[in-house]
């Protein structure tokens, strides 16, 4: 029988600044179309301010650890979480596109630190329990960004406007680190920067899972930014409800990523990504193939129930094979994120010009055959190693 999965005080307060940093990453795209309007900007321009978070989502990815090696752990992620507020209330101020922009990348990039420090800071705390901890963590995320459009909309009819769906949540790390006080985290488990551990490279396992990641991260994307387009202009939706739609989405996201806190109780993460990619397959067929509106809500719904745990699961396999290099790994896995974030979507939209938006969604049977076929590897790698020990 597995031990009882305990959750103390900065389990919780991991859990609510990983939300935190969601929350900011899901509502750019519901600002933009204010920020286009009130500064006059282009499409283009527009969405830079996106593309410029997931830029210093890519630095922080390659330099993070070294920055959290310096500050120590605790300190670091109290920066990230401010700095996240400060470039918020900057983009809130701002009145022209390099301002705007210019915040939207302090905000991708002293933000990410929470990124980097919370799967680490996971994996250390819970061990090999680490998979129902980011399960968690990833559940209540997912709760609190899907909250992020719909209050900008809801404040977009209010004397402050938008603006205040940002403003607001600025001050959440205040309140925070009231209710928490003097809460740490637990000290890394490898030895500080000048340790031989950490000058020692990530094992190979760690990158096949890292690509793994990638790919994992690059559907949830691919689903999210252009869903919407392909109800509307290969299913004949309105755009409004194409839009709406949108939320089935989100809302799978969150049902999976229940389920699956649950279920990796009882099964492996490699059982559950397997499981998870069956889910996801038959859903986006549907929604891919089906030719109605009705079916392909109901395929982006089944969907995101299968890809709502890719990216839990596939990040603690990959720490779980980084041992205890468990910073460096957590740095580079958000790199991983940033690539998948500023990379596909950005590929699928340039393929839709070429070929239309129907042949462009096929990049998503590719995605989803590379995790199966990645996390296969790696899972067969383990086995190996496993027998060689024995």
């Amino acid at each position: 029988m597995k031990p009882a999965f305990h959750r103390d005080r900065f389990t919780w307060l991991a859990y609510l600044l990983l939300a935190f940093y969601g929350y900011f990453l899901n509502i750019l795209g519901p600002i933009t179309p204010f920020l286009k309007d009130e500064l006059q900007l282009s499409y283009t321009v527009s969405s830079l301010h996106f593309t410029a978070f997931a830029v210093g989502i890519l630095l922080i990815g390659v330099g993070g650890h070294t920055i959290i090696q310096q500050l120590g752990r605790g300190r670091s992620l109290w920066v990230g979480a401010i700095g996240l507020s400060l470039g918020a209330l900057v983009l809130v101020g701002g009145q022209s596109p390099v301002v705007t922009i210019g915040a939207s990348f302090l905000m991708g990039l002293i933000g990410s630190l929470i990124l980097v420090i919370i799967p680490s800071t996971l994996s250390d705390l819970h061990g090999k329990q680490r998979a129902i901890a980011f399960s968690e963590a990833n559940v209540i995320a997912s709760l609190v960004a899907t909250a992020a459009p719909l209050l900008v909309g809801w404040f977009a009819h209010m004397a402050g406007g938008w603006r205040l769906a940002l403003g607001i949540a600025a001050v959440v790390p205040v309140l925070m680190r009231v209710g928490f006080g003097k809460v740490t985290p637990p000290q890394a488990t490898a030895s500080p920067v000048n340790s031989t551990q950490e000058k020692e490279t990530l094992p190979a396992q760690f990158w096949i899972y890292w690509v793994a990641i990638v790919l994992a991260v690059s559907t949830e994307f691919c689903m999210i930014s252009w869903s919407a387009d392909y109800l509307e202009n290969s299913l004949g939706m309105v755009k409004a409800n194409a839009a709406q739609a949108v939320s089935l989405f989100l809302v799978a996201m969150i049902l999976g990523r229940l389920a699956g806190s649950r279920l990796v109780l009882t099964f492996s993460p490699h059982q559950l990504v397997t499981l998870s990619i069956l889910v996801a397959g038959i859903g986006f067929l549907i929604f891919w193939l089906g030719g109605t509106a009705l079916l392909g809500m109901s395929g982006l719904f089944i969907t995101g129930l299968g890809i709502a745990n890719f990216y839990p699961l596939t990040l603690s396999m990959a720490m779980a094979a980084a041992g205890a290099k468990t910073v460096k790994a957590s740095a580079r896995a958000t790199l991983a994120s940033g690539t998948a974030i500023l990379a596909l979507p950005l590929i699928l939209g340039r393929l839709a010009d070429f070929v239309g938006i129907w042949q462009a969604y096929s990049v998503m049977i590719f995605l989803l055959v590379g995790i199966l076929l990645i996390t296969q590897l790696a899972e067969n790698k383990t086995r190996v190693r496993i027998s060689a020990t024995e």
